[in-house]
């Protein structure tokens, strides 16, 4: 279990990441890419990567890179660096600036579990053609398996955003750590994760919680292991149907919205988006529009169907956010 400990202070910086990780995205999805039977989900996403993979299996780089990040267990604080935040080359900036002591660490804590290859060598002693080798692997491992992708994944994050920032509105930051169940559990000043595989505590100390909402990230949240790095908390997000490349983004993708967007003519159907662009639920929509609520389900089915909507439930409501797509149609 992982317990977090949370002052008055550390409540009032706690915040949500303003987007998708491109970093986390990178580094979780590379735990997922081995796994056989499950996400089924991911079945077709996981079979186009190892198939582009295996094509450029030579590389040492991306050799290195996967050794770095196995299934289950460690792997080392600095691919994740906090500046990601900011971006995917302020991320591989700050990943080709790590300190020695760090890569050291990082590296020595991987070996206790598994073997490292060669290349370690010269990436603990933080050579920079093997750093730079390294972050060259992670921009063409991005390019395979997240960026013709990227429209699904920040979809997703995009609704859960939503869904929290309507956790925050209706109870404070504590009712934003309350939402996160049942993947997480608030009591008392104190956030748990009952399944977190080592018993851990974390002390904020002050300094607030970055949480990064992840479609790649697994069933369990994940930490970063140093107390002193600024604490993250990565969780996993509504995956929202699995995975297809975005229209006009890898070749021969599908476009399953292209039927459904002729469906959208009609000026219901466009005060829906407006209605929608800070999150709405079907019972609001309804009363927005002075519509029943059969009729606002039906007119949000649609336009989901089309990938302008993205709808999660929680409880009893069922909660309506644009996707990127969404909002450039309504934004134009």
């Amino acid at each position: 279990m992982l317990k977090i400990y949370f002052s008055a202070e550390d409540i009032l910086r706690t915040r949500v990441a303003p987007a998708a990780d491109p970093v986390w995205e990178l580094v979780l999805s590379l735990h997922l890419l081995p796994g056989r039977g499950r996400d089924p989900l991911l079945a077709g996403w996981r079979h186009s990567v190892t198939r582009g993979l295996r094509e450029g299996s030579g590389s040492v780089g991306l050799r290195l890179l996967l050794t770095l990040n196995p299934p289950r267990g460690y792997f080392p604080d600095f691919l994740t660096p906090y500046e990601s935040m900011s971006g995917f080359e302020a991320g591989m900036e700050a990943v080709r600036s790590t300190p020695v002591a760090l890569l050291h660490r990082d590296l020595a804590l991987l070996a206790a579990d598994s073997s490292l290859p060669a290349g370690a060598v010269p990436l603990a002693r933080g050579e920079a053609d093997t750093l730079r080798g390294l972050t060259d692997a992670m921009e063409r491992y991005r390019g395979l398996a997240i960026d013709p992708y990227w429209t699904r994944i920040q979809a997703a994050v995009e609704a859960d955003r939503a869904r929290r920032a309507r956790a925050l509105l209706d109870g404070g930051v504590e009712g934003l750590l309350a939402s996160l169940r049942p993947a997480m559990r608030w009591e008392s000043g104190v956030l748990e994760i009952r399944d977190y595989p080592h018993s851990r505590e974390l002390h904020l100390d002050g300094r607030g919680l970055l949480l990064v909402p992840s479609f790649f990230c697994a069933a369990t949240p994940v930490a970063l292991l140093d107390p002193a790095l600024p604490p993250v908390l990565v969780y996993p997000v509504d995956r929202l149907g699995g995975l297809l490349p975005a229209p006009g983004e890898g070749a021969g993708a599908p476009d399953p919205g292209r039927e459904a967007l002729a469906a959208l003519l009609g000026r219901t159907r466009a005060a829906v988006l407006v209605a929608s662009h800070d999150g709405c639920t079907t019972g609001e929509v309804a009363r927005r529009l002075n519509i029943s609520a059969a009729a606002a389900s039906q007119h949000t089915t649609v336009l989901r169907n089309a990938g302008l909507l993205v709808s999660q439930r929680d409880r009893n409501t069922v909660l309506h956010t644009l996707t990127p797509l969404g909002r450039a149609m309504l934004n134009s």
